[in-house]
């Protein structure tokens, strides 16, 4: 039985790649950003086809936003990037893991355990 690749993506992250006000409404701008994902699920992203299980971590203002049908939201207590790298250790081994961040530090990170990285502008080209 195949196993659907996971993709974890970093909210603030994506989120703070574009200067679209997200600033003024965390909560909101994360909860767009997981309706956006919902697709993904199914169709996947390119060089990633679907289905795929979506993972969006969040923190600060926007940890209180819900899951989606298809998108898992996993609130981080502490440190977003933490928290990613304890859901690659966690549920990567043995599948095809996408981290996707602009964070130098969290992508060396999620690569020593085996994850491929990709940009923000990978998932929101426009």
């Amino acid at each position: 039985m195949e196993t659907e690749p996971l993709l974890v993506v970093d909210a603030a992250n994506v989120m703070g790649s574009r200067p679209d006000g997200w600033w003024r409404d965390r909560a909101g701008a994360a909860g767009r950003l997981r309706d956006a994902l919902t697709p993904v699920a199914e169709t996947g992203l390119p060089d990633l086809p679907g289905p795929v299980e979506v993972v969006l971590v969040v923190e600060g203002a926007a940890r209180d936003i819900p899951g989606a049908e298809r998108v898992r939201v996993v609130a981080a207590a502490g440190s977003g990037d933490d928290r990613i790298v304890e859901l690659v250790r966690a549920e990567a081994a043995g599948r095809h893991c996408v981290v996707v961040t602009a964070d130098r530090e969290l992508r060396a990170r999620v690569q020593a355990l085996g994850a491929e990285v990709r940009g923000p502008r990978w998932l929101r080209p426009d």
